[in-house]
């Protein structure tokens, strides 16, 4: 009788205390091994390389680099790596954008232990995981190419943008944490106020919050 083989893991995340925690609860189930842990998307990127590996877990917040620029840098050079994003916003924020940049799937940290241990089991299969809540996303969008509502027309970044300043952070903080230059983040909001038929962050800001796109 042959030994079913270890899922081998890797995480991505920022926040020390959260990734030692996932860590240990990862470890602790025998059919998962964590061989790597990192705190930001440079790091995930180079640990993609590494041919052993059955699934990265990767939070979508990094210090330097979104999580989903990350997913895209990894596509490049790397088709088959499962990659599950593990994020503490909810799936109808983020889930589909990075479905769409070649995550395997999307779960929230808020699910359950048994929910995340599904999930890994089955991206590190080959087979794309979709939770209930971005399958209902996913169906509610088919048939409304005609009609779809602003902020879907946004690129990757422009989205980003949307989110953080309807947070609360100043252009010059944005720029900060996505690791760009102020020029840079305000030519995204340019363009975001552009696309979507509006003049200031006010207006930007009452649109996310109503639309539910920060929590």
């Amino acid at each position: 009788m042959t030994l079913r083989k270890s899922i081998r893991i890797a995480v991505a995340d920022d926040h020390a205390i959260l990734r030692d925690g996932l860590c240990q609860i990862l470890t602790a189930n025998p059919g998962f091994e964590v061989v790597a842990q990192v705190e930001t998307g440079a790091q995930a990127i180079k640990l993609a390389e590494d041919p052993t590996l059955d699934c990265l877990l990767l939070d979508i917040s990094l210090p330097d680099r979104n999580g989903i620029d990350v997913i895209k840098a990894i596509r490049r050079n790397n088709k088959k790596l499962p990659i599950l994003m593990l994020s503490m916003h909810p799936e109808d924020q983020y889930a589909i954008r990075a479905l769409k940049a070649g995550a395997s799937g999307y779960i929230s940290k808020a699910a359950s232990t048994k929910e995340l241990f599904g999930a890994i089991r089955q991206v590190s299969s080959n087979i794309k995981f979709i939770s209930p809540v971005v399958a209902e996303l996913l169906a509610n969008r088919i048939g409304e190419v005609d009609h779809e509502e602003p902020h879907t027309i946004l690129s990757d970044r422009e989205y980003q943008f949307l989110v953080k300043v309807a947070s609360g952070y100043t252009v010059t903080e944005i720029a900060d944490q996505m690791a760009l230059s102020v020029k840079t983040v305000s030519m995204y909001r340019t363009r975001a106020l552009k696309k979507m038929n509006m003049k200031t962050n006010a207006e930007l800001t009452h649109y996310a919050i109503k639309n539910n796109l920060v929590g």
